[in-house]
């Protein structure tokens, strides 16, 4: 059988880790992979370890038992953080994104893959501490968000939709109030989407009150599962009386300056 040289192998076994966050591989997968004594392939792994944590890129940790093996938790440098979250509160200041009502145009940063990409490891990194099942989000422009720190998460993404599809089989449904204006809205979430007793995450673009997110706890609790997290990527500090606690947020927003130009910051979550 062909041997791999050991750089080869540990580029490959990095990638492989890096492609299945929060997967236990065995190390036999890699010995069969490789032709290798695992040995031989455990000094990779050691290797691969120092220099992910050298370079702030997340860890690699060693589950042990029969069924055990190795797994990549996802991470990022805080000066990465910290670029990225610059990067976006200025594009954020710019005063063309202004539209009526004080909202910010966000859908092209929501739609960049480069940008999503970070934010949601950002996120993700956040989370990585806690058991979670599924990440949860309401359609629409949260998803390519949500979607980034499930992936990095390594769980099922779970699309919270605010009206019934006949696609979607047998629906629960619940009305919630909005924080910001008290308007009734309606979500709903197909009974096949989510197992019973689910540990979840909730991510979104923008939180304004909290009533979104209060209503996915409460829909959850239909499903006999719990939120253990919420992520969004602006938080609007100018709503101080929030209906839930314990976010963590990218970038806080204030409304606007004189010049009507947002007022817009680096959130203190990741300071």
């Amino acid at each position: 059988m062909e041997k791999f040289s050991r750089n080869t192998r540990i580029a490959a076994i990095t990638k492989t880790l890096i492609e299945n966050p929060n997967k236990v591989i065995n190390l036999s997968t890699f010995t069969e992979e490789f032709n290798a004594a695992k040995s031989t392939i455990s000094e990779d792994i050691l290797v691969i370890k120092e220099t992910l944590v050298r370079q702030n890129m997340g860890r690699v940790e060693t589950v042990a038992g029969a069924a055990g093996g190795v797994k990549y938790v996802c991470g990022m440098s805080k000066k990465d953080k910290d670029k990225l979250i610059d990067e976006l509160c200025t594009i954020l200041r710019e005063k063309d994104r202004i539209i009526p009502g004080n909202f910010i145009y966000m859908t092209d940063i929501m739609y960049n893959p480069e940008i999503i990409r970070k934010a949601g490891l950002i996120l993700a990194s956040a989370f990585v501490d806690k058991t979670v099942d599924c990440v949860v989000t309401v359609e629409t422009k949260g998803i390519p968000l949500a979607y980034e720190v499930a992936r990095m998460l390594g769980v099922q993404l779970v699309i919270v939709r605010r009206d019934n599809k006949v696609t979607e089989g047998t629906t629960v449904s619940i009305n919630y109030v909005t924080g910001s204006n008290k308007r009734i809205q309606t979500m709903s979430l197909s009974r096949k989407a989510l197992k019973s007793g689910s540990n979840c995450i909730f991510i979104d673009d923008f939180m304004k009150a909290g009533g979104t997110a209060l209503g996915i706890i409460n829909l959850l609790k239909e499903f006999d599962s719990n939120l253990v997290g919420i992520g969004v990527l602006i938080e609007d500090v100018e709503a101080s009386k929030k209906l839930v606690e314990d976010r963590v947020s990218l970038i806080e927003f204030s409304g606007l300056d004189e010049n009507e130009t947002a007022v817009i910051f680096p959130s203190k979550c990741f300071k």
